[in-house]
């Protein structure tokens, strides 16, 4: 009998440790009213309220305001007393494979690359991963939505607007398909340092590279003007909404002569709405973007300039230097997947070099959500948008005072517990009993 006792406290044992290493649930349904009071609140849009009150009931807001200012009868409401404390609108997390990878030395836990150079009919959402581990880690910093975009190929295929905090990639799609991404040729090759190489050399497969792209996109627009196709062609279906302005076209490139090449050429395809991706020397051809109304995701700001002749603060001050010349600018957060919870730190890095931090904030939350097309239910704290809300008693942009109290997605108060925390009570327990 006792071989079975111990056999007992073994599986039990097991079951517990399975347990504590699991993903948090989601959070549940909103119940009762919430109100969050005497905050300082960052709506997202460049305004602040210094004393705020924020209500929202059913996951949606239903009123910002100045709390010396309204009479509100809150007895229905559960409470918030956040005085001396900071709200924000949730941040989103541009151009990441967040969901789509979870350990990149293991090619198991990447699913963000399919084979092939042109999959416009590849969509990243079904492939999400709800249950990655990075998921809670990076929303213990703010970040609540991600653009999950796929990788790879000339065309990747398409990307769509998750949230971070759900059951399912059903559940957690805010806005699905909303963009094809394009990988533009280079002109430049860069230095193969496994072949002893130290310079860049010359594409000589660009022109080769470029009919290619010329003659996808042309067979698109062919099959565009198609209105009952005889076969379906899944691949260029999924191009159709370039032509009709239902989706974006996500151009990835750096150098200022491909940035002009590349959005040239989609714009005489026909392409409606362009967005830059990368745009490292953005700031070079900024009259050719500020002119055609191009909005650009910049790489993220810690990192160092791809030219040598650039400053080595040229990313920290790049955003700022492209919103001064009248563009709209996102800050994304696509170096490695496990550096996507930095992401707030990214843009307090941008706030330090004249931009200030309201705009800074507007790049990780209304100015994306603007270019993805779903600022109508996320971005800023106003009336009738989701209830997609942080709490932290400091600046969420410095790495000192972003400590979340609170986060609601959609409403739902979601739990703060990730990885990290639990090792930390893991070792604190272990090291006080010593």
């Amino acid at each position: 009998m006792k071989i079975f006792k111990y056999i007992g406290i073994i599986v039990l044992s097991l079951f517990s440790f399975t347990a504590m290493a699991q993903v948090p649930a989601p959070g549940e349904a909103q119940s009762e009213p919430i109100a969050i009071m005497n905050a300082y609140a960052h709506l997202g849009n460049g305004e602040v309220i210094e004393n705020s009150v924020i209500t929202f009931e059913n996951g949606v807001i239903t009123n910002v305001a100045d709390a010396t200012t309204i009479r509100l009868d809150l007895s229905k409401f559960k409470v918030i007393k956040a005085e001396g404390m900071h709200v924000y609108p949730g941040l989103i997390a541009s151009n990441t494979i967040i969901g789509l990878e979870e350990i990149s030395a293991v090619r198991a836990t990447r699913d963000q690359d399919e084979t092939g150079d042109f999959n416009p009919n590849v969509r990243a959402l079904v492939a999400y991963n709800t249950d990655s581990e990075l998921i809670p880690t990076t929303r213990f910093n703010g970040v609540l939505y991600a653009q999950t975009t796929p990788r790879g190929g000339r065309i990747s295929g398409s990307s769509s607007v998750m949230n971070l905090d759900a059951w399912n990639w059903e559940d957690a799609v805010l806005k699905n398909d909303e963009g094809i991404h394009l990988n533009w040729p280079s002109k430049l090759r860069r230095p193969r340092w496994w072949l002893g190489e130290n310079e860049w050399s010359r594409n000589k497969e660009y022109d080769v590279d470029y009919q290619e792209v010329k003659s996808f996109f042309n067979d698109a627009a062919s099959y565009n003007q198609i209105s009952q196709p005889e076969t379906t062609n899944l691949k260029l279906e999924a191009m159709k909404g370039l032509f009709d302005g239902s989706k974006n076209l996500y151009i990835h490139t750096d150098r200022a002569k491909e940035i002009l090449e590349s959005i040239q050429f989609a714009m005489k395809m026909g392409i409606k709405k362009i967005v830059l991706v990368g745009g490292d020397e953005a700031y070079y051809v900024r009259d050719f973007l500020k002119e055609n109304d191009i909005p650009v995701i910049l790489e993220e700001t810690l990192r160092l300039p791809s030219r040598t002749s650039d400053p080595v603060d040229m990313p920290y001050q790049l955003p700022n230097l492209l919103h001064e010349a009248g563009i709209k600018v996102a800050i994304g957060q696509w170096g490695s997947v496990m550096q996507v919870r930095n992401l707030p730190f990214s843009v307090g890095t941008a706030a330090a070099y004249g931009l200030g931090k309201e705009e800074a904030l507007r790049m990780v939350t209304l100015n994306p959500a603007e270019i993805m097309g779903v600022d109508d239910n996320i971005g800023s704290l106003e009336k009738g948008k989701v209830a997609s809300i942080v709490v932290s008693k400091g600046d969420i942009l410095d790495m000192e005072g972003n400590q979340m109290e609170y986060v609601f997605i959609e409403g739902r108060q979601v739990t703060l517990e990730a990885h990290q925390q639990r090792l930390y009570q893991k070792f604190k327990e272990k090291f006080d009993q010593e």
